[in-house]
């Protein structure tokens, strides 16, 4: 479970769970075939589909200089789940 990082509480991803899609953020190294694994064996769910899209870095700069820097990379993945299944920290019954 190092590849998934933490899941997202944004406005549509709220309104996805209606639709038993979760959204995840995962680590850029991790394909989706290795994030299904995951998701299935710790979670015991079945996964119908997973689509993914990779964020746009954001500049950071340092307090005290010129040099732009930037955040860490990472992929936002959406997982949809056979109906009947849930993840539990999400929703309940």
């Amino acid at each position: 479970m190092d590849g998934i990082k933490y899941p997202v509480s944004a406005d549509k991803s709220i309104r996805l769970l209606l639709k038993n899609k979760y959204t995840l953020n995962v680590e850029s190294g991790s394909t989706k075939t290795e994030i299904k694994c995951w998701v299935e064996l710790f979670f015991g769910v079945k996964i119908i589909a997973m689509n993914d899209h990779r964020l746009p870095r954001k500049g950071k700069r340092k307090k005290m200089g010129s040099i732009m820097g930037q955040t860490r990379h990472y992929r936002r993945m959406i997982i949809t789940l056979e109906s009947g299944y849930y993840i539990p920290p999400f929703r309940t019954k």
